[in-house]
């Protein structure tokens, strides 16, 4: 079934449960400190799920959903994280310490009962 904006019903599901997590991921974030600088911010070379401010820093995430945390994090292919890098590189082009900015790129994973597993400077150094 196609709906009035184009989707599918399950890509719409899939959209939604793709908010929702980042949601979750973003005020779990939130409660250890964090400021979230941005959410879904998107660029000409991509999008960025979030980005918190961790002091002077940034941190950059990707959130991967599914049923459980393997199948999520099976869900990182080494070209998303090369679009991520780039739309980082993007994104620091707007700050005001542009490239020397202290960065970290970690990734969220969210399993079908909406738990959370961070997993920090998940792409080690490019």
């Amino acid at each position: 079934m196609t709906l009035p904006n184009g989707r599918s019903h399950r890509g719409a599901m899939a959209f939604h449960a793709g908010l929702a997590a980042e949601g979750c991921v973003a005020q779990d974030y939130e409660r250890r400190g964090f400021r979230v600088a941005r959410q879904r911010w998107r660029g000409k070379r991509g999008e960025i799920d979030l980005i918190v401010q961790d002091g002077d820093g940034l941190i950059f995430i990707e959130v991967k959903q599914s049923q459980s945390f393997d199948r999520a994090a099976q869900r990182l292919s080494a070209a998303q994280m090369r679009r991520i890098y780039a739309s980082a590189e993007e994104f620091l082009g707007t700050q005001p310490l542009g490239s020397l900015t202290d960065v970290r790129f970690d990734v969220a994973l969210v399993n079908g009962h909406g738990e959370t597993q961070i997993i920090e400077n998940a792409f080690g150094h490019a």
